[in-house]
């Protein structure tokens, strides 16, 4: 009984609040399996799942804690290694090892769904990002009764538009797997990647390999000073479906 009454007065705080946990929805619309990869920031705990296969047509769901803040991105061309048995994707590989990322965020390039639940006005935030390059289209659409909030995605294929100094290659060296950042691509040169006497919004303009990304997805972040266009707000209590190849 006592377990019982404080199970119920805790969701009764929360739901006072308006700090409930978040439920995400994961699916997979592409042509071939893709492997969702979680990260916890802000202090916040670990999800139950760092790591995960959708096959194609598949979803899964995951449940936030409250507060939770962190990002999601979808590793790609996965597989065992035979020699030694490890875990490796050819895209946003988390260098773990294994199907779970354990704490590791995606290698660059990947595209980036970046969440920050019951922030600032205990709005969520979220937003679709490609500052750390891409490597796959997805898109974000919050849900819930009497909630009218935005989707935002980057649904276009940036590889096919991606130039050749910023394309990662297959092996034989003809498909553009992903697509880097020019911070990335060239030694985290400061103009591109907006730090050191570039680490202001009047230092560091669109560059003309940002506007790549931007065009392409006009509602993603395409480089690190990018918000206007590019950062959603939903009133607590959505939950929120991630589709890769929306």
């Amino acid at each position: 009984m006592e377990m019982t009454l404080l199970l119920i007065l805790l969701f009764s705080a929360q739901l006072a609040s308006g700090v409930l946990s978040a439920t995400f929805t994961f699916k997979n619309n592409c042509r071939r399996p893709v492997w969702p990869g979680t990260l916890s920031g802000r202090g916040t705990p670990q999800l139950p799942t760092t790591g995960f296969q959708l096959d194609i047509g598949e979803s899964q769901t995951i449940t936030t804690p409250p507060n939770w803040s962190g990002r999601f991105w979808a590793r790609t061309h996965c597989r065992n290694a035979t020699a030694n048995g490890k875990f490796i994707c050819r895209t946003a590989d988390c260098a773990s090892g294994q199907l779970e990322c354990n704490g590791a965020g995606g290698i660059p390039p990947a595209t980036l769904i970046e969440f920050t639940l019951a922030g600032a006005g205990n709005q969520d935030f979220y937003d679709v990002s490609n500052v750390d390059g891409y490597n796959i289209p997805v898109s974000v659409t919050p849900q819930g009764s009497g909630l009218s909030c935005e989707s935002t995605s980057c649904s276009s294929d940036i590889n096919r538009v991606c130039p050749p100094e910023l394309s990662v290659k297959g092996k034989r060296g003809k498909t553009t797997l992903a697509c880097r950042s020019a911070c990335e691509a060239f030694n985290h040169d400061p103009k591109y990647c907006c730090t050191g006497a570039f680490a202001s919004p009047q230092s560091c303009p669109p560059t003309n390999y940002s506007m790549i990304f931007k065009n392409a997805c006009p509602q993603a972040y395409s480089y690190a000073y990018d918000d206007r266009t590019s950062t959603f707000t939903c009133g607590t209590g959505a939950d929120y479906l991630i589709t890769f190849c929306p």
